[in-house]
């Protein structure tokens, strides 16, 4: 028998929804306002975005942020996939085990993580820079697409590995052409969220950025504490929907690959 859920509860949750997205809406709505005052709507305009492009630091913060996640996720896919295909062999005991420091970078505070990174890069006297920002991202970033793929993996199953075995597939084969294509999807969403967790952090970039390596989180900051500027919002505009536009997507790849699960495990 089903229960109504409490009115309270459904009230709860328009509350927090509001609370959540209007902000998010009104930084939308007025990075097409037609005038340097927030809260004053002059009509919709988008010069506010043909001045981002003119604007150079803007622009190097964009080129800094792009370099950054494009070179971080592909190496924080290619050591989480690796770690969970190592890991999926271990035993139970050390697998538990490992699985606890692969989640740790993922639950553990940003500030927590960009300050161990700084004292780190201090103690063995490493400049700060963009190759410091680019290995802070492969460390959190590897874990997420670990997780993603590790739950790709486990839903796979080795029916098919083991009769690909069975019928003289070399282990090389085998994951080629039996493996790789079942995990792809999963490989595929890891790195679109590594790309997306890289292209809209903050705190870990603020620790470990040099003078000459901003990226736009961290501009963005920096040109708030002068005032909130059209410009600004048109920004962050632009940041918010490439990162829902990357995570619908690797939603969408997520989602496929379990479609083609559930069609080949059809009986025939």
């Amino acid at each position: 028998m089903n229960k109504k859920s409490h009115p309270l509860l459904g009230i709860h949750s328009l509350l927090m929804i509001i609370f959540i997205y209007v902000p998010i809406l009104l930084i939308i709505v007025y990075s097409f306002n037609n005038t340097r005052l927030s809260g004053d709507w002059k009509g919709f305009t988008f010069q506010w975005y043909a001045s981002l492009l003119k604007d150079r630091h803007v622009m190097e913060a964009l080129m800094n942020s792009l370099t950054v996640a494009v070179v971080s996720t592909i190496a924080s896919t290619l050591l989480g996939t690796l770690a969970a295909l190592a890991l999926r062999n271990l035993g139970k005991r050390w697998k538990s085990s490992m699985n606890g420091l692969m989640y740790l970078p993922v639950v553990i505070p940003d500030i927590i993580m960009g300050l161990s990174l700084l004292v780190l890069f201090n103690q063995i006297q490493v400049p700060l820079g963009k190759a410091t920002v680019i290995i802070a991202h492969i460390t959190f970033s590897m874990s997420y697409v670990y997780v993603v793929v590790t739950a790709r993996l486990a839903g796979m199953g080795r029916q098919l590995e083991e009769a690909a075995s069975d019928l003289g597939a070399t282990r090389w084969n085998t994951f080629r052409y039996v493996t790789l294509p079942q995990i792809s999807p999963g490989i595929i969403s890891g790195a679109l969220i590594a790309f997306t967790m890289s292209l809209d952090d903050f705190m870990v970039s603020f620790f470990v950025a040099g003078p000459s390596s901003t990226t736009l989180p961290i501009y963005i900051y920096g040109q708030v504490k002068r005032g909130i500027s059209p410009e600004i919002n048109a920004l962050c505009t632009l940041l918010i929907l490439v990162s829902v536009m990357l995570i619908l997507l690797a939603q969408f790849f997520l989602n496929r690959g379990k479609g083609q699960k559930k069609h080949k495990t059809l009986p025939i």
